[in-house]
């Protein structure tokens, strides 16, 4: 697989700029030959925008979906959604299985090069540390992974990182593949620089880690956005800057270190 990473600028609230970002990048990393690109999380409102979720909140399947998915089509590519605010209610009315029936939900959605939805995540871990996310969202209450070019790939979401049991639930389903659209800001990139890579490390198994960049309602995005191999080496990184981050991610890469260090298999 080649993965990108879109890591791009997002603005307070600014629905349209932010999406019209998101829809060049998928096009570039298309062009570029990635089989797979990643969206930042709630990347159309930005996550420090927390008075907007209301507002903008959409269903599953949304305008701002459905454009993601369109995007997929055109330029057959695999993408995933980044995190959008999911309107649990009206994802309900729509026939849609969620955690609540009302309420907002931190949502990512993996659509294929096809159109198809083939994995919903919604964030299990609410950061409530000078943040409201805690108090406006509900938390998700399941996992699931998808097959996607050779890899079998999970999705988590920013402050899931502190929580490696999580990343043990996915390595029971079989992931060699995770993914984390993230709005991680200053002054915490130390940490940003350490979770994704440890989750790496102990789960043999790739890590990709997109932020955002840019500023929103006053706080600071770290970008840094990068791609961790199964040792844990970064194989793509970059700095705050908007760009694209490329890996190559051979699942045999995986295989291959599992059976050299094959640490998973003494769990007890």
């Amino acid at each position: 697989m080649k993965l990108a990473l879109a890591q791009i600028e997002i603005e307070t609230a600014a629905v349209e700029a932010n999406v019209q970002r998101a829809l060049a990048a998928i096009e570039r990393a298309a062009t570029s030959g990635a089989d797979c690109v990643a969206l930042p999380e709630i990347f159309d409102i930005g996550y420090f925008a927390f008075e907007s979720y209301a507002r903008h909140a959409q269903p599953l399947g949304g305008d701002t979906h459905e454009r993601i998915r369109a995007a997929a089509i055109e330029h057959d590519i695999a993408v995933l959604a980044g995190t959008v605010v999911e309107d649990l209610e009206a994802s309900a009315d729509a026939g849609e299985s969620v955690p609540a029936t009302s309420g907002f939900a931190n949502t990512a959605v993996l659509f294929d090069r096809d159109g198809e939805r083939r994995l919903v995540y919604r964030k299990r871990h609410l950061f409530g540390y000078e943040s409201a996310e805690a108090e406006l969202l509900v938390p998700g209450e399941t996992l699931s992974t998808v097959e996607l070019c050779g890899h079998t790939l999970g999705v988590t979401t920013c402050y899931d990182l502190r929580f490696p049991e999580l990343y043990r639930e996915l390595i029971d389903l079989g992931v060699t593949m995770i993914l984390v659209p993230s709005a991680w800001p200053y002054p915490r990139v130390e940490h940003w620089k350490l979770l994704p890579r440890a989750r790496a490390v102990e789960n043999l198994s790739y890590v990709g880690a997109v932020n955002g960049t840019g500023t929103v309602d006053d706080t600071g995005l770290v970008g840094r956005s990068a791609v961790y191999d199964p040792w844990g080496t970064p194989i793509a990184a970059t700095d705050e800057e908007s760009t694209i981050v490329y890996a190559d991610c051979p699942v045999d890469r995986v295989d291959t270190v599992r059976s050299t260090f094959p640490a998973l298999d003494n769990r007890r």
